[in-house]
């Protein structure tokens, strides 16, 4: 009995010291674990943040482009961004934004300027009102204000009735510190003296954005278009231009100059000398109002507010690609033969089914009459000129107002600017556009829906219940048999 009784004792003293040293060893992995883990943590804590995050939303919210990186490659002179803010109402978007920013290049530099410590500091660079998280980039002498309100952008979206929002701090940021830092910006110089209307808001407002300076000129006492315009914009004229201004355009754009015209049917007259620019090159301007009789090419049951064809080509490639449509209103049909006009290219077209009521702005019906004109026509075409000069025209005056801005999404307006960069070419800077910060929502049907709770409530819980009684009864088992 006492030999059983002593190897028992050297049994059980025999486990105790395999546990001892079994616990021994987990604390000392766990400690090395922790050790590890600590020393990770350190190290990604001093690491930057472009190394440590990983944008996954699906609106590249948190990433910069690479236009951007461009512009800031390129830097040779210091660049201050002032950040307007109060205490703990930081934006966590621009704060990330702007450290980015801070460590992109050592020619930028970020600081934070808190109005309740620094009340005066914003009224040397602007009299808006400043809320916070606005902005002040400088440079030397050259310096641009961004208000918050140009950061997160709010359109009404007057075909759903709601607003969409997109951010466009990048855009911004990188826009003012492009400006900044150049001295000599690319003029449009835009003609007057024709009755032109004043440009829209939404139209100006981007030219800014792009770093363009747009300057108001007349021909009626020059003999040339100025050397320092980059672009000649003619905008809605009601009125025609003369037979020499008509004869120094024709030169410019033959030089290589670069032209843009907005100009659609008008009330009174006809404006025979500033279609001509396009005759020479074969394209024909119909008289008149173009109508749809397809009902698919035309919006809100108005058959003279066209819903054109895009043609694939490089200025309207983005918008085919992003499912864009431009809204054209009171339209001018222009005609040409593609096969003999080889430097015209035709951007937005009607369907077979319009036509040309002659009748114009006076047209008491819509149904087509014999005078009336059939089609398609082209209302957008971009000329290739000699010596690399080019004419991009659209054949509407009210392309570009704020109401089909809205309907169509902002796609009249993308389809202007990029003509503009097809004919002054396309700085990094200008080409960031706003990001939407509309989400998309996965959207199910109610039988899928049940199908789902079924599974995740019921199912998937029976089954990870039925594992573990499976393998606790298994145990037992062993146990038993031992």
């Amino acid at each position: 009995m006492k030999v059983l009784s002593s190897i028992k004792n050297m049994g059980i003293r025999s486990e105790s010291r395999v546990a001892l040293k079994g616990g021994t060893y987990s604390l000392v992995v766990t400690g090395i674990v922790l050790a590890i883990l600590i020393t990770v943590n350190v190290f990604a804590s001093v690491l930057p943040t472009r190394l440590t995050r990983y944008d996954i939303s699906s609106a590249k919210l948190y990433s910069i482009t690479s236009n951007t990186k461009v512009v800031v490659n390129a830097l040779d002179q210091d660049v201050t961004i002032y950040w307007i803010v109060q205490a703990d109402q930081e934006d966590e978007v621009m704060e990330n934004l702007l450290d980015q920013y801070d460590n992109l290049s050592e020619h930028i530099k970020v600081v934070k300027k808190n109005p309740d410590v620094y009340p005066t500091f914003a009224e040397q660079y602007t009299s808006e009102q400043v809320d916070n998280n606005s902005l002040v980039v400088e440079c030397g002498q050259r310096s641009r204000f961004i208000s918050y309100n140009d950061i997160y952008l709010s359109e009404a979206d007057m075909m759903s009735y709601s607003s969409n929002t997109s951010f466009d701090g990048e855009g911004a940021i990188t826009s003012a510190i492009d400006y900044v830092v150049t001295e000599e910006l690319p003029q449009i110089y835009v003609l007057e003296g024709h009755g032109e209307a004043e440009l829209s808001s939404v139209f100006s407002r981007q030219i800014e954005k792009e770093n363009i300076e747009l300057v108001q000129f007349s021909l009626l006492n020059k003999d040339a278009v100025p050397k320092e315009a980059d672009c000649v914009l003619i905008y809605a004229p009601s009125s025609d231009i003369s037979d020499k201004e008509k004869e120094i355009l024709a030169k410019y754009t033959a030089g290589g100059g670069k032209l843009m015209v907005l100009a659609g049917p008008v009330e009174d007259g006809k404006l025979e000398n500033l279609y001509s620019l396009l005759s020479d090159y074969g394209v024909e301007a119909q008289e008149g109002i173009v109508v749809e009789a397809d009902s698919e090419h035309f919006a809100f049951q108005a058959p003279y507010v066209l819903l054109p064809d895009m043609q694939d080509t490089e200025i309207t490639k983005p918008l085919i690609t992003e499912k864009y449509y431009a809204i054209v209103p009171l339209a001018q049909g222009l005609t040409f033969s593609e096969e003999e006009n080889e430097a015209v290219t035709a951007l937005l077209t009607t369907s077979e089914d319009a036509y040309s009521k002659k009748a114009g702005y006076d047209l008491s019906s819509y149904e087509k009459e014999e005078e009336d004109v059939s089609g398609p026509f082209a209302v957008a075409v971009s000329v290739q000129c000699e010596n690399d000069g080019q004419i991009v025209w659209f054949a509407s005056s009210q392309f570009l107002e704020e109401t089909y801005h809205s309907y169509s999404s902002g796609a009249n307006l993308d389809l202007a600017m990029n003509s503009l960069s097809s004919l002054m070419g396309e700085s990094e800077a200008v080409a960031i556009r706003s990001k939407s910060l509309n989400y998309n929502y996965l959207t199910i049907n109610e039988s899928t829906a049940s199908f789902l709770k079924v599974m995740m409530i019921g199912i998937f819980p029976l089954l990870f219940l039925g594992v573990g009684v499976y393998v606790v009864v298994g145990r037992r088992r062993q146990n038993e048999s031992v």
